[in-house]
């Protein structure tokens, strides 16, 4: 009788409410609230002073606007940005992941603070300080002057491999650490069994740690291309205007146009497409956890 209403083990049903009730009211408001007003807004059309008017078939039309080449265009262009950032960041993370789980205790330690320190820092004072290194005069330019390696300044800033090298500064640390988390769950005992028979280092690297870490990868993969892909910062920033991404095309679409409706179209076009990535993500992690 006295477990009647509880679950197995568990709190009475009401107190459990009770718990989860400042997380689901945090979810309701910030989450499921927004997201029915998006789902709203998309049912109008941009008002013709900014507002919002309501006209029969409004929202097919801001939904086929997606297919229109201009906004595919920087839907491509993001998401090739978003891909390249998250391949550097791997092929930078794991060499760095692997060596860190290799390093003594201590300096274990201290080299992982070192990877999360600059996440102490204001996140528009790190992306104003690649401006001053790599503008015209900057630390850069300057350096390869002096040593002669070049004439003139060459035009680092407001382009597009500026705007990569940002985001793969900003986000290099959510690769880094599920990988060294990845690393270090590898069971000792394979590597031992690898070495003992005869195989080198590299061959342990490739056909032991590196398959049972690609859970690690998945996820570092996904941390990092899921913030690439709407952040409108450092494009606005490095790129000058001259690298568009989703998020500019956004923010601008709520902020300049003030066409909300469409702006709404765009925002949960890309919220679809990184819930499916999510999914994606979830399935593959749990395949290759279960092998």
């Amino acid at each position: 009788m006295a477990g009647r209403g509880r679950a197995a083990g568990g709190p009475p049903s009401r107190a459990r409410l009770v718990l989860l009730g400042p997380g689901l009211s945090y979810l309701a408001v910030l989450l499921l609230l927004p997201l029915a007003l998006l789902i709203g807004y998309t049912a109008f059309r941009r008002g013709r002073f900014g507002g919002i008017a309501y006209e029969d078939g409004s929202t097919g039309e801001n939904f086929a606007r997606l297919t229109d080449p201009l906004y595919a265009g920087v839907l491509t262009d993001s998401l090739r940005i978003a891909a390249v950032t998250t391949l550097l960041a791997l092929l930078l993370g794991y060499p760095t992941a692997y060596a860190i789980s290799r390093l003594p205790g201590r300096w274990r330690t201290v080299a992982l603070v070192l990877v999360v320190l600059p996440f102490w820092t204001n996140f528009l004072i790190r992306t104003y300080a690649w401006i001053v290194l790599l503008s015209s005069r900057g630390v850069v330019n300057s350096a390869l002057t002096g040593i002669g390696v070049i004439d003139r300044p060459l035009k680092l800033l407001y382009t597009e491999p500026a705007v990569v090298l940002g985001l793969l500064y900003a986000y290099l640390p959510l690769m880094v650490l599920p990988l060294y988390s990845a690393i270090e769950r590898v069971d000792p005992r394979l590597l031992e069994a690898s070495a003992d028979l005869g195989a080198r280092p590299a061959r342990t690297l490739w056909s032991v740690t590196l398959p049972h870490t690609l859970p690690g990868v998945l996820t570092g993969c996904v941390f990092v291309f899921v913030p690439s892909l709407g952040n409108f910062v450092v494009p606005e920033l490095l790129g000058g205007g001259h690298t568009v991404m989703v998020g500019n095309l956004i923010r601008d679409q709520f902020l300049t146009a003030r066409d909300w409706p469409f702006g709404s179209v765009l925002a949960l076009a890309l919220m679809a497409f990184l819930v499916l990535l999510l999914m994606a993500q979830a399935w593959a992690g749990r395949r290759l956890g279960g092998r």
